[in-house]
């Protein structure tokens, strides 16, 4: 009888957690680029599966395009320029480095963002906005539902630049982020966390009102920074083009 391999563990999908440790082995260099990925009798081989789970797991990598399969060939590892999908593990960023590197691009990208729906948002995006705003700061900041005011309040800002691609890009990431959240009111006294993640809101969209693009953006980025601080990840600080990062305790 085959023995599976303990790194698959036994709660999970086990086509997804094939996916995921396979993922995981190309992010990391241990299939690069063009390379072509072992038979599917070797991999269920190594990770102690069926074939037809190996295959599902493939599919999964296909579907996310991290792999093509070429007929009769086998499976060979895109490079990140030739994928035509998005994919981030979430088990990846149990690592603190990939949880930072996230972070950081939501640094990147949602204050740039912010700053564009102050200049562009309607007065439609402004009562999504304040909808998921008010929810958040109502009877259910206690509860999961604000974290998905939460994240509809990011997703709605990115709406209100008015750029599809935007919009795309940043509801991705903050799923992404969920994770993070959960953990942030895990760790931190719930009480002064959801006070002090409102408050925050509250400038972002204090400054999308008033249209003022620099307050906008400033706000956004100062409330990512303090989220990554939440959960023990320290981002440098790129105002004015200047770069100071704090080392992790």
């Amino acid at each position: 009888m085959r023995e599976r391999s303990s790194s698959i563990g036994v709660f999970e999908a086990l086509p997804g957690r094939v996916a995921s440790l396979l993922s995981q082995e190309i992010q990391t260099g241990g299939f690069k680029p063009g390379h072509r990925l072992p038979t599917e009798q070797q991999l269920a081989d190594r990770f102690g599966v069926s074939r037809n789970v190996v295959r599902e797991a493939v599919a999964q990598l296909r579907a996310d395009g991290v792999i093509e399969a070429r007929q009769g060939v086998g499976a060979f590892v895109l490079a990140p320029e030739q994928r035509a999908a998005i994919r981030i593990d979430r088990d990846a960023l149990m690592d603190g480095d990939n949880m930072e590197r996230l972070f950081e691009l939501r640094c990147i990208l949602e204050a740039e963002a912010a700053g564009l729906a102050a200049e562009r948002r309607t007065s439609e995006h402004l009562v999504a906005i304040k909808t998921a705003l008010d929810r958040m700061s109502g009877e259910e900041r206690w509860e999961d539902g604000s974290i998905e005011a939460d994240l509809a309040f990011h997703r709605e800002i990115a709406r209100a630049t008015g750029n599809s691609y935007i919009h795309t890009f940043i509801s991705f990431i903050c799923e992404q982020i969920r994770r993070s959240i959960h953990y942030a009111r895990a760790v931190n006294p719930l009480h002064d966390l959801v006070d002090v993640n409102v408050g925050e809101h509250v400038l972002i969209y204090e400054a999308l009102v008033a249209g003022e693009a620099d307050a906008a953006a400033d706000a956004m980025r100062s409330h990512i920074i303090s989220a990554a601080e939440r959960v023990g990840v320290r981002l440098g600080n790129t105002r004015n083009g200047q770069e100071t990062r704090s080392s992790q305790p």
